[in-house]
């Protein structure tokens, strides 16, 4: 079977169904997804939290402009309802919070009483400084995944799972993708295959752009019976980014911050990991840590200046690279989406042309040579 569309999208996760969505408004959009479903790797292990000060300045941006999609503007309905973050630093972890506190907004200081007003279990010994987030919001992945699945399906747009891409040529003006049921043609094909989005580029002759996937974990920890109303409490995380912490319906989701590089892969919890997280974890809370009811781990991937890549290969015609989310592309995922859409429509990004440079991958071939 050979199937001809306009645009081509490798992976079906949010930023490959987000970014189809959008450019299926003016073209005809397949996307392969590999796995039986969409969303199996890291965008369904998130900890889904829409978090603006987050990352480096180049996704601060990003998650800006974000927000108004997110909060309903695109979808006709909010995905994102109050968590607050409380931010905790001991002595040793005190520059790390003042670096993270320069430049932020919406970030306000607290005393560490009353971070314990938030969080009861906090040790008050351990905490030398504390600061409070109200615009960190909980993200409904799930809606928003499948929110922009009937986004694209409205427009035309259409979805093969169960199709790993096993040849990638390129030939004439456009690609040929091949998988094990059958053969796509397209113009332009947005590589948005999340880890193994170097993988794919080499199997069509494109040098990779040294994508490093880095695995992340968490548990989910039962909670005493005399915790109290403990789902009220934020998200709450070490200002060193070495455990964090988040209310569930089931108990405490703590992870322990790892980024420990990878290849690509379904990712595992390390024992030794979640043991030395949950260790840390356990000396800011006067909390017994009872055995998880389960663990998990999910791929981060990153470029080597952790900003996102997006945009069109230099040394490569027609393709296009959506890839080094890290661990924010559920919350940047309208933004991106709409850049991807502007630049394969060759219109003028809505977007600062600064910002827009930082995250094309030509950046990345200028450290190359």
């Amino acid at each position: 079977m050979s199937e001809t569309t306009d645009i081509l999208v490798i992976g079906g996760g949010i930023a490959g169904i987000s970014a189809a969505a959008a450019l299926a408004e003016q073209a005809d959009v397949t996307v392969l997804e590999a796995e039986p479903q969409i969303g199996q790797h890291a965008t369904g292990r998130s900890a889904a939290v829409f978090i603006l000060n987050y990352g480096n300045h180049v996704l601060r941006a990003l998650n800006a402009l974000a927000f108004p999609a997110l909060d309903g503007a695109l979808l006709g309905d909010s995905v994102l309802s109050s968590r607050g973050e409380l931010l905790v630093a001991s002595d040793d972890s005190l520059p790390a919070f003042e670096a993270y506190l320069e430049g932020a907004n919406g970030v306000e200081r607290i005393t560490p009483d009353e971070a314990l007003d938030m969080v009861p279990v906090l040790r008050r010994q351990t905490i030398v400084a504390a600061s409070y987030e109200q615009q960190a919001l909980d993200i409904d992945v799930d809606r928003l995944l499948q929110g922009w699945l009937r986004l694209l399906k409205s427009r035309g747009g259409r979805l093969r799972t169960n199709a790993p891409v096993q040849g990638l040529e390129r030939q004439g003006n456009g690609w040929t993708i091949r998988t094990p049921s059958a053969e796509f043609s397209a113009g332009i094909v947005v590589n948005a295959a999340g880890a193994w989005a170097d993988e794919v580029a080499k199997l069509g002759g494109v040098r990779p752009i040294g994508l490093q996937p880095k695995r992340r974990s968490a548990v989910i920890m039962p909670m005493p019976a005399d915790a109290g109303d403990y789902r009220k409490w934020p998200l709450f995380a070490s200002a060193a980014e070495d455990w964090y912490a988040k209310p569930e319906a089931t108990g405490l989701m703590i992870s322990p911050g790892d980024e420990d590089p990878v290849a690509p892969q379904d990712a595992w919890p390390d024992d030794m990991v979640l043991a030395e997280g949950l260790y840390r974890f356990e000396q800011m809370v006067d909390l017994p840590i009872a055995r998880p009811s389960h663990s998990w781990a999910g791929l981060r991937s990153f470029v080597a200046d952790r900003s996102p890549v997006c945009g069109f290969d230099p040394e490569a015609p027609g393709f296009f690279w959506l890839a080094g989310q890290g661990g924010y592309g559920v919350q940047t995922s309208p933004s991106l989406a709409a850049l991807t859409a502007s630049l394969c429509h060759d219109r003028d990004p809505q977007l600062p042309p600064d910002l827009v440079q930082a995250l094309s991958p030509h950046r990345l071939r200028s450290f190359e040579r």
